[in-house]
């Protein structure tokens, strides 16, 4: 079947970077593509039509011309900006933090992940509504994980299978999830998991959103959990994330 010369696609922006003298090469994560790369011809330039509509974070519907190397937008149009994000620098920085995440795990384009889509733009929903958004970001990253194919085992030993009970636990990135205290000493990298952010990490894993909101960890738990996540992400992408430094930044 012959592709298409010109397509229309639903999409959010992920991030943009400068292309030759007055052009944008932008990022999306597409609602029926996956992640692409595209072109916006004269972006740069003042009174470019284009440019408002091409900002991170943004969902958009774009008409896309297949050219010689890279696909060309043709047309755009804002469906959301999640203008309320934009007025908070936090919300701003943990809205980056999603779409950084996307970009990074997404490494080849084109490739649909049906989950994903509708897990971006219903978090940046949450972000804008949600006064106090933590457990609106934790949710997205443990079902981000899970459209991956990188579901952290929380309820069994990730080395024996042993079910996990109410003791110090451990957690290795490299297996996978939690190690029971006899495999935990025994494996390299393996951290303690304490209690309580175990349980929470547990209770985001396997609850609706709804149910998720009703949560009420104490910050010495939030940090606990916020730690444990970033060092499996960190260990996945095999770097570190630019985003959690920044905003750790602005909370001090």
């Amino acid at each position: 079947m012959k592709e298409q010369r010109s397509f229309r696609v639903e999409a959010v922006v992920l991030r943009h970077t400068d292309w030759g003298e007055a052009d944008r090469l932008v990022t999306l994560y597409a609602r029926e593509h996956g992640k692409l790369r595209a072109i916006a011809k004269g972006a740069r330039r003042i009174h470019s039509r284009k440019a408002g509509h091409l900002e991170p974070f943004t969902r958009v519907t774009l008409q896309l011309a297949r050219g010689r190397d890279l696909l060309i937008i043709t047309q755009a149009d804002t469906l959301d900006a999640y203008l309320p994000i934009h007025d908070e620098l936090i919300k701003t920085s943990q809205a980056a933090y999603m779409v950084e995440l996307i970009d990074r795990f997404t490494r080849e384009e084109g490739i649909d992940n049906p989950g994903i889509y509708p897990l971006l733009t219903d978090s940046l929903l949450r972000l804008q509504k949600e006064a106090d958004p933590w457990l609106a970001i934790r949710f997205f990253e443990m079902r981000l994980l899970e459209h991956l194919g990188f579901r952290p085992h929380l309820f069994e030993c990730a080395r024996c299978g042993r079910q996990i009970q109410a003791e110090k636990q451990y957690f290795s990135a490299a297996q996978g999830g939690v190690l029971c205290p006899t495999c935990g000493p025994g494996v390299a990298g393996a951290r303690q998991a304490p209690l309580q952010a175990l349980k929470y990490l547990r209770h985001f894993q396997r609850s609706d959103y709804a149910r998720v909101l009703k949560a009420r960890p104490a910050e010495e738990v939030r940090a606990e959990v916020e730690a444990l996540l970033q060092h499996y992400l960190t260990y996945l992408l095999e770097r570190s994330l630019n985003v959690p430094h920044f905003l750790e930044q602005i909370r001090k």
